[in-house]
């Protein structure tokens, strides 16, 4: 078995069951090669775990078992079948006509993610240590799930770090003519599986969506980052007076007009724009919104660009909070992996300091139940939000510095 020994003192994250190995922690290794099962070793030499290398990257291992627990294509198969598992029977979920079926790290399968909307199955291999591997992963979901078609979009930029080339298209099946519809929170929604971001749909947002219902009734709408606007299509068929879906891709936009047309909704507006530019020149315009939404892609790939994210947090909060009615709801989130719960909290403080708002904390909210994360692994817990209501009473408006 292939060997990877770990510097003294380095061990302590394994034994506490994180599965990335940097490459940094190790001391010496047997040449890895991609696919090639490892035994990771602590300097004394001690079995530590079992996990799969990529000599490309620089997380060199994964980890994959612990201890002296064997690392085998039934242990595989078996992780993905608790993941279907608990699904199935979990009570939000069940009956969910889309939802993520394998959720990487969190089900135990690092860099493999699984999506299914309705009788479609997109699979994203991102990890070169299990590349070899996803024929297994992905036939054994077919075998569990009998999906009519499957689409690989492992076209992702981390692929990169990994030394892979980026792989997207048709894996079995026919491909679908346009988007491939499915139902949230009793819309017909759609999905561009074949060219849209990640899957060609963010099902970790889907509990957080059915949130705006108790909000949109009687309130104007601004859906800012809106991608294929599911927030917005819930708000208008909630009750909102109007919304404006906003959000820089074309392709995105006449997608959420299909959609809305497909619900029969109306008083929805569509604009296509950087989000940034637009929300100033509505303070320019002397424009209101009544509620709005806040679900922009990630500002920072990792700590080191954390600053210039939360300058960049900060900014579109502080405009957002300024283009609201007194008594206005602002749904936030941040998909930064890097940036914690708390900072984002600091942050969002700032901006309200800034605009000169009086804000409370309604709700925190984070990634759906199909997205788990380990307690040994908090790099999963990547998405947090918060809804926020600017209250009645103004402070007078203020600079401060920023984080």
């Amino acid at each position: 078995m292939t060997q990877v020994i770990l510097k003294k003192g380095r061990e302590r994250s394994v034994i506490q069951r994180h599965p990335w190995i940097f490459s940094g922690a190790v001391q010496k290794s047997d040449r890895l090669r991609p696919g090639q099962p490892v035994d990771v070793i602590s300097a004394g030499g001690r079995l530590l775990g079992r996990g799969f290398g990529s000599p490309d990257s620089n997380i060199v291992v994964r980890v994959v078992t612990f201890g002296e627990e064997p690392l085998t294509d039934n242990v595989l198969r078996a992780r993905l079948d608790d993941a279907l598992t608990w699904r199935t029977a979990h009570p939000r979920l069940k009956s969910r006509d889309a939802m993520r079926v394998v959720n990487a790290e969190g089900d135990g399968i690092p860099g493999f993610i699984a999506d299914r909307f309705g009788d479609t199955l997109v699979f994203q291999s991102l990890f070169a240590g299990l590349e070899p591997k996803k024929s297994l992963l992905v036939g054994h979901l077919v075998e569990k799930l009998g999906p009519a078609r499957v689409v690989e979009r492992s076209d992702d930029d981390s692929r990169d770090h990994e030394g892979l080339p980026k792989v997207a298209g048709l894996w079995r099946g026919e491909a679908p003519e346009g988007p491939v519809f499915f139902e949230e929170s009793g819309l017909t929604i759609g999905a561009d599986v074949m060219a849209g971001h990640k899957t060609g749909y963010y099902l970790d947002q889907c509990y957080n969506r059915s949130r705006i219902v108790d909000y949109a009734p009687g309130r104007t709408v601004l859906n800012a980052f809106s991608y294929v606007g599911t927030f917005g299509h819930l708000a208008a068929s909630a009750g909102a007076t109007s919304v404006v879906q906003l959000d820089g891709s074309a392709d995105a936009l006449a997608l959420s007009q299909k959609i809305a047309a497909a619900n029969q909704l109306s008083g929805i507006e569509h604009e296509q724009g950087d989000a940034f530019a637009r929300l100033r020149e509505y303070q320019t315009e002397k424009r209101r919104f009544e509620l709005i939404v806040l679900d922009p892609p990630k500002f920072a790939a990792g700590k080191g660009h954390l600053e210039k994210a939360a300058r960049g947090y900060k900014d579109i909060n502080r405009l957002a909070l300024q283009l609201l009615e007194p008594g206005g709801v602002l749904f936030t989130f941040s998909c930064s992996g890097a940036m914690d719960p708390a900072f984002f909290q600091k942050v969002l403080f700032q901006a309200s300091v800034e605009a000169g708002r009086d804000v409370e904390i309604l709700e925190h909210l984070n990634q759906d139940v199909d997205h788990p994360f380990r307690l040994g692994f908090p790099q999963g817990e990547y998405l947090k939000g918060l809804v926020l209501r600017v209250t009645r009473t103004q402070t007078n408006q203020r600079e401060v510095s920023g984080p």
